[in-house]
């Protein structure tokens, strides 16, 4: 049986490491914002008097960090630019622009080969997510929990797994023999292309690696939970209790060492949205143009998406591990492409962050005008987790004001 992450996997020395605990991330990533005036404190610093959607988080105000006036440098296109949010690179307006990989993504490359699956990537409706390979290719997301607790928990059969294995063999038989096909064809190339070429073995050399790792998994047995499969909410305007089925697997996923590295897509939901007070669909309520009574039901949505995402952060916080709690270990980002949905503005997005080891409790509100860059975000979230690296996409440095604890 595969166990989670156990303090007794520890060195018997009388303090654990900070360094040898594992290290996690998770983005969860909105399609249509959030109203800033509803979600940003009027003041900075730790002293700030909490706005409308953090009042309900008050509980976990010392375990949260407010972000204000930051966005990703040169990236605009309104809804286009859901595909920059965690690579923070500009793909413009005319479709052509090509994208680069996304900071979980980042993550899930170098530290990912410690868990069976290297990342996740889901949704809570839909077929797009906002993250990309090396090569900027999209990671298609999971959205149905059922689908997601079954790959992660619920074994197949030995014929299946028996099945696996000889795929990935036979996979690797045939990476050695275009491997050896390419090594003859070096001898006859300039230097130019040796270059091209000793690229492609890095990339072949890689992938057999992790193939070798995918063996070795499909012949263990899946961690063994107590809970049972989660049933899929079916109603397409239902968006928070889809919010909430996934996260009830993240969690189990992230209890159980299954994966170190999760991103959570929460598009705007299509339909009626079963929310007392609200008789219209998220979309709609989003392009409110300062109709009050749009804007009023508009904060009964968005006030029952952050308080979910309060819900995830408390269950994180309820699970101890190595002398500390779940939440303790793993960074979560809460944030989203637009800053304004309304006008499809990209600029002062909507940030929220806890946990991870920082030293939170505080509303960092930068100029609204001249926005700071969030790329500097990542290059925290980054070196957080254990990456020694200075720079992502447009960042100048890691994020003013942001410490550990």
């Amino acid at each position: 049986m595969s166990l989670p992450w156990l303090s007794a996997m520890e060195p018997a020395v009388a303090k654990i490491s900070e360094s040898s605990k594992p290290k996690r991330f998770v983005a969860m990533t909105l399609g249509l914002g959030l109203v800033a005036e509803n979600l940003f404190p009027s003041n900075s610093g730790f002293d700030y008097q909490p706005s409308r959607y953090l009042e309900t988080l008050q509980n976990l105000r010392d375990q949260i960090t407010v972000i204000s006036g930051s966005s990703h440098p040169g990236v605009t296109g309104g809804h286009r630019a859901e595909a920059s949010i965690l690579t923070a690179s500009p793909m413009g307006s005319s479709g052509r622009a090509k994208n680069t990989i996304s900071v979980d993504q980042l993550m899930a490359r170098y530290l990912g080969d410690s868990t069976r699956f290297r990342s996740l990537v889901l949704s809570t409706s839909g077929s797009t997510s906002p993250c990309y390979t090396e090569n900027g290719s999209m990671i298609p997301p999971e959205d149905r929990p059922s689908r997601l607790f079954n790959r992660l928990f619920i074994d197949d059969s030995k014929r299946e797994r028996e099945k696996q294995a000889a795929r990935v063999r036979q996979g690797r038989s045939i990476m050695d023999m275009v491997g050896e096909d390419a090594k003859s064809l070096s001898r006859e190339l300039g230097a130019g292309d040796r270059d091209k070429l000793d690229a492609y073995f890095t990339s072949v050399r890689d992938l057999e690696k992790r193939m070798a790792e995918a063996e070795q998994w499909a012949n263990r047995p899946k961690p063994l939970v107590n809970q049972q499969a989660p049933r899929d909410v079916n109603d397409p305007g239902d968006l928070v209790g889809r919010q909430k089925t996934m996260c009830d697997v993240i969690k189990l996923a992230l209890q159980t060492d299954s994966t170190r590295f999760i991103s959570l897509h929460i598009p705007g939901a299509s339909g009626s949205i079963p929310i007392a007070g609200v008789d219209d669909s998220h979309h709609s309520l989003s392009h409110h143009g300062r109709d009050e009574e749009k804007l009023d039901q508009l904060a009964l949505v968005e006030t029952a998406v952050i308080n979910q995402w309060g819900a995830f952060l408390e269950d994180l916080r309820s699970v101890e591990e190595s002398e500390t709690t779940l939440l303790d270990q793993t960074s979560v980002l809460l944030t989203s492409n637009l800053g304004n949905a309304s006008n499809h503005d990209n600029r002062n997005m909507p940030v929220l962050l806890s946990g991870g080891g920082f030293r939170h409790g505080q509303h960092l509100a930068f100029d609204k005008r001249k926005n700071y860059p969030l790329p500097n975000l990542y290059v925290s979230l980054l070196q957080q987790v254990g990456l020694e690296t200075d720079s992502f996409a447009s960042s100048t440095g890691t994020m003013t004001g942001l410490r550990s604890s």
